[in-house]
């Protein structure tokens, strides 16, 4: 098994590439080591000290580290974890896969919210995904959209360029009545 690493935006957070599907649909997003109980292959990579956080995306799973934590010392171990993980034959998840990961809404802007979801699931989330995140819709109020950022996302320094200068624009050119778009934590 080989495994491809590759940077992402966020210098805390690596992309590995198993070469093989992780999750066949949705994400699983563990910002820390509470919870990866679900997912066998989370809690073997937070076995790995200084793994901070562990995000799981359709072919790949990218790692957070933290801050005192160089990463010459850490993906050796990160990459053995994946390639055991998948020597088991154990499942990357136990119960229930990954989810669509969007908040629901409804009321009288469901429409709206519809076309926001959308966008973000055709226009935004593939884009992300090459850079080892994601962005789920959280809500939308007043004109403001609330979107959650995960794995790499989370985090990242050109975060706010990208929500305000990507997203922000996207949305508000094809959806008038968006007037901005924050980020929401978890």
């Amino acid at each position: 098994m080989f495994i491809q690493t590759e940077s992402t935006p966020n210098p805390a957070t690596l992309k590995f590439l198993p070469g093989q599907a992780v999750l066949g649909t949705g994400t699983a997003d563990f910002p820390s080591a509470d919870g990866a109980d679900a997912s066998p292959l989370a809690a073997r990579i937070f076995k790995v000290p200084g793994v901070t956080g562990v995000f799981l995306g359709n072919d790949f799973v990218t790692v957070t580290k933290g801050d005192g934590t160089e990463w010459d010392h850490v993906k050796p171990a990160i990459l053995g974890a994946i390639m055991e993980h998948y020597q088991s034959g154990q499942a990357v998840m136990t119960g229930e896969g990954g989810a669509s990961g969007h908040a629901a809404h409804s009321g009288e802007d469901s429409d709206i919210v519809n076309q926001i979801k959308e966008l973000l699931d055709t226009r935004v989330r593939p884009a992300v995904a090459q850079d080892g995140g994601d962005i789920t819709f959280h809500g939308f109020e007043r004109g403001v959209v609330y979107l959650h950022m995960q794995g790499a996302c989370a985090g990242c320094p050109s975060s706010t360029i990208t929500l305000k200068m990507g997203i922000e624009n996207l949305l508000r050119h094809y959806i008038p009545e968006v007037t901005e778009v924050r980020p929401v934590g978890l």
